[in-house]
């Protein structure tokens, strides 16, 4: 168990916790979502004790062991299993079979075990800095990103692992099916604040949403009852007899909360061009094959037709070839056999990692969309900046400073802005948090051209993939059909994933339902607005005519006041006789109105506020 209370956190003058607070209970597994830039890893680093907060605690039990995966890789032993046996513990030094089982789960082959550690890509190194943190066993393990280096296959094992992890776990990813599938709470990091549910992140998020449109719609009501209420003590403040009432709206409207308006939240939004194409089919691939440095084929003999609205995603273990697939589709490789055929009108947009050499990092953001497509004007440039999440000055930042991230979102921008009828991806959801994944789905769906993606993300299989091109045992197969399909028939031969997929309908059925849910709110929302409508419109109305009729009757007390002076100069006595039965019956009028006025306005307040708790 771990409780951090009242943490405070800034850098540079930008504050990223103001008084945070949560605890993490015994055998608790908890999601940690926010936006990218909101403190998730910096919350990792405190927690660990790699960075120091500005104010409050965090208090852990005596002995209490926490374990973080850190980026750093500092390897000293000449083979991956004498490393990997280092994260043991002390008393399981000896039980390498631990450690041959993770390295397994997490993509190593039996003939990587001897091989020295600095042999490895940077994504493996990653891995077995993961393996020694799940070796050590730490009560709390602290997993930041852990499926960034992992292919499909290695994921499904880890789901497997931390949903059987016997202690506390704190995890950030930006893979939703992910997270969901692990987490018994969620935390989430919002406006500098904190809130813990119990529940995974669909929950969290439709909870947000209600609050804060709650909290909105209180806001606008508020505003309209403080204008309301100003508007009668200005017209009443004068009158005698509505002094009780003027003075009671006074300490009304002094009680009332000043609510300020929700600061807008960006988010990335992702419109992709599409350019029209009236043919049957975009490309196709024959007997193609491919092999680096004269080894073996990675890819042969290798054949498909990409159809005009095809969905195609590319999924497998990693080193299979499933990169290099994608830049032969796209022209930025030549197979070594076999042949490319595009149709005349078929336009490519291709995203792929590495691109970011690419770009020139003497260009500012706005330059590098701008030079995208021959039809792009500043002001689309701009558009796509912001959408991009370079808003304003952050626009003409120099490419040369930019992070990876920030990097792969200019490359995304450069293929919004391009017109095109096929996109082929390379893992675009990399360096995208959790919201901007959700927008980068939505945006694929839409485009109304084919689309070949290599993704591990499994609600991104199950929402869009109607074929796939599998690496599997050694081979590359194409399957005619959904990735729940694929699962249905064997898929990577793990039944537990498999029926947890079909028991919830795959994921994308979830987003469906939260779509459903939407508008089911949105209903609600309506149906309350018009019963709203119904009763509050009548009384204000009736409330507009009684202060209407007031003005009139003053106005002809007005004139009668003047009327009675000029008679009493007259000596009209029977003149003076008829005004003053006038001047009294308006009067009573008068009275007879204002008393009517303020039973109508406390109904009024009275009816408002049965809606605003509703």
């Amino acid at each position: 168990m771990i409780n951090i209370e009242n943490i405070s956190k800034s850098f540079g003058g930008n504050s990223l916790f103001k008084g945070i607070s949560f605890r993490v209970n015994h055998r608790e597994r908890v999601g940690i979502v926010g936006r990218n830039g909101h403190g998730k890893t910096t919350l990792f680093r405190l927690i660990a004790g790699d960075e120091d907060f500005d104010g409050g605690s965090i208090t852990v039990p005596k002995n209490y062991r926490i374990g973080y995966v850190r980026q750093q890789l500092d390897f000293t032993e000449d083979s991956i299993l004498a490393e990997g046996e280092k994260g043991l513990p002390e008393h399981e030094r000896d039980q390498s079979w631990k450690v041959e089982k993770i390295l397994t789960g997490l993509g190593f082959a039996l003939n990587d075990f001897g091989r020295p550690p600095k042999e490895f890509s940077g994504g493996f190194q990653v891995r077995l800095n993961l393996a020694k943190a799940l070796l050590s066993e730490p009560d709390l393990l602290l997993l930041d990103e852990p499926t960034n280096y992992l292919d499909i296959t290695s994921i499904r094992w880890i789901e497997r692992f931390l949903n059987d992890w016997p202690r506390e776990l704190m995890l950030i990813s930006h893979n939703r099916s992910f997270m969901d599938r692990i987490v018994t709470h969620t935390v989430g990091i919002h406006r500098k604040k904190i809130r813990k549910i119990a529940g995974n992140t669909e929950k969290y998020y439709q909870q947000i949403a209600q609050q804060e449109e709650i909290y909105e719609k209180t806001r606008i009501n508020d505003d309209k009852r403080r204008k309301d209420v100003q508007l009668f003590i200005s017209r009443f403040r004068a009158k005698a007899r509505l002094a009780n009432l003027v003075q009671s709206r006074i300490k009304s409207l002094n009680r009332m909360e000043k609510r300020d308006k929700l600061e807008k939240q960006s988010d990335l939004e992702f419109s992709f061009r599409s350019l029209t194409f009236r043919s049957k089919y975009l490309m196709s691939a024959h007997n193609i094959s491919f092999a680096y440095d004269n080894e073996d084929f990675i890819i042969e003999n290798f054949n498909i037709t990409i159809g005009a609205g095809d969905r195609i995603c590319v999924v497998g273990q990693n080193g299979r070839g499933k990169t290099t697939l994608v830049k032969i589709l796209a022209g930025a490789l030549r197979p070594d056999k076999g042949e490319i055929k595009y149709n005349p009108a078929a336009s490519k947009g291709f995203f792929e990692q590495t691109n970011v050499k690419s770009l020139t990092g003497s260009f500012t953001v706005e330059e590098e969309i701008l030079s995208s497509h021959p039809d792009v004007d500043r002001q689309m440039a701009r558009n796509i900046c912001g959408a991009m999440m370079f808003g304003g000055d952050a626009a003409l930042k120099k490419i040369r400073v930019l992070s990876g991230g920030e990097k792969s979102r200019v490359m995304l921008g450069k293929l919004l802005a391009s017109p095109v009828n096929l996109l082929l991806l390379d893992e675009p959801t990399n360096h995208l948090d959790m919201e901007s994944s959700d927008a980068l789905l939505e945006a694929i769906d839409d485009f109304d051209g084919a689309v070949v993606m290599v993704t591990h993300n499994e609600m991104f299989l199950h929402a869009l993939a109607d074929r796939l091109i599998i690496f599997q045992n050694g081979s590359i197969d194409l399957f005619e059909g959904s990735y729940q399909s694929f699962l249905d028939k064997g898929g990577w031969g793990d039944n537990s994933i498999e029926k947890q997929a079909s028991n919830s309908k795959g994921l994308a059925a979830k987003k469906t339902g939260a779509q459903k849910n939407k508008q089911k709110s949105r209903r609600e929302r309506s149906g309350l607005l018009f019963k709203r409508s119904q009763v509050l419109k009548p009384l204000k109305q009736k409330i507009k005519k009684i202060e209407k009729e007031i003005e009139s009757c003053e106005k002809q007390l007005d004139s009668f006041n003047l009327e009675i002076v000029d008679a009493s100069h007259k000596h009209d006595g029977e003149r003076i006789a008829a005004l003053s039965i006038e001047i009294h019956a308006c009067n009573s009028k008068i009275d007879s109105f204002y008393d009517e006025l303020e039973g109508l306005t406390d109904t009024l307040a009275e009816e408002e506020a049965k809606f605003d708790q509703s």
